[in-house]
């Protein structure tokens, strides 16, 4: 365990609290990370801007799939971690927001996929793609549990608008980036761009079974996700997009491509929008440390582009081990 910091912060209600790690970021990767930390005995504080409900973590449609995110040579391994824990989540799905739900991912072949599809279980080749049975993940519930949990071992989460690493060095002698399109300004990293994801939420016409298609050249992808509060259907990834209101005619289209593959859609209800910028990075994921003037450690876990929720896990893994 890192030793306490000197002077270590005040806690709620003006408690005095030692602290070994402050976790700047609350969304899905700040999070995990934190609990990893600590379940292995380290007092941590996570630091966040916004709740975990108003996090681009809290939008996502959260299928488990290493998509658009580099570098191809360790996300597989941190994808696999993440899908083991989560098929060992989706035992208790309406407490942890993730189940198990078979799919195809259209226009896929496995002989196109890296090494790590040979981890996959439950996969076969059809004439539409690649027939799976994946975690799905209801992001809302899933942030929720993972607060709570990190509650019960002892952690907490404040909210906090942090504008330099050495505010949170002042209080503990290691912080942990996860804060996502945050790293652009505050490491700052011009390399970390946002590439926006619209979704369309409808009710849910009877389809019990995920669908994805994505064209690597195009912003456009189409994809319906069964998630317990309606049909979320999709999508975008439009580099360096700011904005985050719903744009109409990117909703007409979403919903027209979608029922393209399945019918039924056309005629369901609209009955949200949402939209996300997700936290790409040109040189991928940076995990790695940086010594702090004043001598703090810096652990940095971010640049995870549309595919946070497919390696939070793996990924915390390996940031907690930096922190020792």
């Amino acid at each position: 365990m890192a030793p306490a910091a000197p002077g270590a912060g005040g806690g709620p209600g003006g408690v005095n609290t030692v602290t070994d790690v402050i976790v700047v970021g609350g969304g899905v990767s700040g999070l995990t990370t934190a609990l990893l930390l600590a379940e292995g005995g380290h007092r941590v504080r996570v630091w966040s801007r916004v709740a975990a409900s108003a996090t681009t973590s809290a939008v996502a449609g959260a299928l488990w799939w290493p998509y658009r995110i580099e570098p191809a040579a360790r996300v597989g391994d941190w994808s696999l971690e993440t899908l083991r824990v989560y098929q060992k989540l989706a035992d208790g799905p309406g407490r942890t927001g993730v189940r198990m739900v078979a799919g195809v991912h259209g226009g896929e072949r496995l002989s196109a996929l890296g090494p790590w599809a040979r981890g996959l279980d439950d996969v076969s080749e059809v004439a539409e793609g690649l027939r799976m049975t994946l975690p799905l993940i209801d992001m809302p519930v899933h942030l929720a549990w993972l607060e709570g949990r990190l509650a019960a071992v002892g952690g907490a989460v404040e909210r906090r608008t942090v504008r330099g690493f050495a505010e949170a060095a002042a209080e503990a002698p290691v912080v942990v980036n996860c804060t996502g399109l945050g790293a652009r300004d505050l490491v700052p990293d011009p390399g970390v761009r946002p590439v926006r994801g619209q979704l369309v939420v409808v009710e849910n016409p009877g389809i019990e079974e995920w669908f994805t298609r994505a064209d690597p050249a195009s912003s456009a992808t189409t994809y319906l996700f069964p998630q317990p509060g309606g049909l979320v259907l999709g999508g975008t990834a439009e580099v360096d997009d700011v904005r985050t209101e719903p744009d109409p005619r990117t909703a007409a289209e979403i919903v027209a491509r979608c029922a393209r593959v399945r019918p039924e859609i056309a005629g369901a209800r609209i009955i949200g929008h949402r939209v996300g910028l997700r936290p790409a990075r040109d040189a991928g994921v940076r995990i790695e440390t940086q010594e702090l003037p004043g001598g703090g450690l810096l652990v940095h876990n971010y640049g995870h582009g549309g595919a946070g929720v497919t390696v939070a896990w793996g990924c915390a893994r390996a940031a907690a081990e930096l922190v020792g």
